[in-house]
């Protein structure tokens, strides 16, 4: 009769524990330690990141990090503020103009069980931003240039659709410092240090003449591979 018990209870945990290991949908949890992604959306304007991920490097640490670099185009701000601030206050020709930056960011994750298998993220950041205007018939073009720390964070979510395949949803948020603002042979810092600053101009105008990252939230979609 004990026998009989016992075998019942094996058949049981062997059904339970078959049932659960399918209930992980995501190949991101069960599946191998190394990942590839690609993810597009807004970051602030249109923007593309790439990744890798580790997960499981130490035994028993709950959390993977993520290493990553992303391309986003943006408003660059306004090339007439810009022109005055650090180049001149000349107003002939016609503004063209294109912004961007790239970003460089790490991330620990953290699983939580939210919308199938999902991740909180947090992790430091640093951006490089470019803002380009062009006079046209005026003879005037100039970068507007930038880098700044920050940081981010936010809620993630896998569904799998192949063995090693898994659609990819973000949301989050990422918050930049003030960093020196560059343009031409004139610099305006933060902190006041400025360098060949033009008339009365401070670094708040030329915070505000362009749009280098500050707040940004993030909403994103891609894909993981496993491998």
């Amino acid at each position: 009769m004990r026998s009989k018990i016992f075998l019942t209870f094996l058949f049981f945990i062997s059904l339970f524990g078959n049932l659960h290991s399918q209930s992980y949908n995501s190949n991101f949890i069960s599946g191998p330690r190394f990942y590839a992604g690609i993810v597009t959306g807004y970051n602030g304007g249109f923007g593309l990141q790439l990744s890798g991920t580790i997960s499981n490097f130490a035994k028993g640490f709950p959390l993977s990090a993520r290493f990553g670099v992303g391309y986003t185009s943006t408003d660059p701000g306004s090339p007439t503020d810009a022109r005055k601030i650090f180049i001149n206050n000349a107003t002939n020709g016609i503004p063209e103009e294109s912004g961007w930056f790239w970003d460089l960011r790490m991330d620990l994750m953290l699983p939580v069980k939210i919308f199938s298998e999902s991740f909180l993220y947090a992790g430091p950041r640093y951006s490089m931003f470019t803002a380009n205007f062009k006079f046209i018939g005026g003879n005037e073009f100039f970068d507007i240039t930038s880098d700044q720390w920050g940081v981010g964070g936010g809620l993630e979510s896998y569904f799998a659709l192949g063995s090693n395949l898994d659609l990819v949803i973000h949301a989050g948020a990422d918050y930049y410092f003030s960093g020196t603002i560059t343009g031409h042979d004139t610099a305006y810092s933060p902190d006041g240090e400025n360098i060949n600053p033009r008339e009365d101009y401070t670094y708040e105008d030329a915070d505000d003449s362009v749009n280098q990252p500050k707040i940004l939230p993030r909403v994103m979609v891609g894909f993981s591979y496993g491998f």
